[in-house]
């Protein structure tokens, strides 16, 4: 009975060892971090337009899901015949600037939810600076609108996210794949149990169409690959995907997925 109980014990701290040994190997610097566009309290309105709108196209990942008008509104033309952005902001939600709505739309996103879409956006403090997100909020008050960012948001905002209350949020925990799925706006793209908008390679059966290390590689470089059928979307899926996941949560999301056939 001992000697069974010991060769349990030495398998289980094989498969650990390896778990660990694999985690520790993956690379987590392959995606694009946020710049550091360093915006101070003289940065001018224009300065922080220009800044937000870099953000927005790159590290941001926002168009890969505002640029087709299908998971969420598009921002930089007309929607529902309400012009851009910047021109409909101040009307969404009664008795909101335009610029306390862009804020709360990127900090807290589930508070106001467009008719007609789900709430799959995540808070962006988990991915930009605060900083960056006035830069895009002063991007998007620039589409259709008058900016009334200015510098002297951004210490304001810095002070707000330093007290505990507002603290930006700390990266998850979760070690549930689904959650995972769920935090990092996945969903919002790949069908799932047969549900979803097909806008990337489904995850049912993706475990039988393609390997872990292309699936790992598809999460951390998702343009290296572009799947049959889904060029008209190369260049969306966010890179960030490498500096929000720790090690261990890539490598649980990476083998869910080759698991699922």
């Amino acid at each position: 009975m001992l000697a069974t109980n010991l060769k349990v014990l030495a398998v289980t701290l094989l498969v650990v060892a390896l778990y660990t040994l694999v985690a520790r190997s993956i690379p987590q610097l392959e995606s694009a971090v946020p710049e550091d566009i360093a915006l101070g309290a003289g940065v001018t309105p224009q300065q922080l337009a220009d800044a937000g709108e870099r953000v927005y196209t790159g590290a941001g990942g926002c168009v890969a899901c505002h640029g087709l008008g299908q998971r969420a509104p598009n921002l930089l033309t007309d929607h529902a015949g309400e012009g851009a952005i910047g021109a409909r902001c101040a009307d969404r939600v009664a008795g909101q600037t335009c610029k306390a709505y862009l804020y709360a739309s990127l900090t807290e996103p589930g508070a106001f939810v467009v008719d007609g879409f789900d709430n799959i956006m995540p808070d962006m403090r988990r991915q930009l600076p605060i900083d960056q997100v006035w830069a895009v909020v002063a991007y998007l008050q620039s589409q259709g609108g008058e900016i009334t960012v200015t510098g002297s948001d951004i210490p304001e905002a810095e002070a707000a996210a330093a007290a505990p209350a507002a603290a930006a949020p700390a990266r998850s925990a979760t070690s549930d794949p689904r959650q995972l799925l769920t935090e990092n706006a996945c969903l919002g793209c790949h069908v799932i149990d047969g549900a979803g908008p097909p806008i990337g390679p489904s995850f049912d059966g993706m475990g039988t169409r393609i390997g872990a290390d292309r699936i790992r590689r598809g999460i951390i470089d998702p343009d290296a690959d572009v799947a049959d059928g889904f060029g008209q979307f190369a260049g969306m899926m966010p890179k960030t995907f490498g500096d929000q996941l720790s090690a261990a949560q890539l490598e649980i999301m990476v083998q869910f997925l080759a698991g699922r056939r």
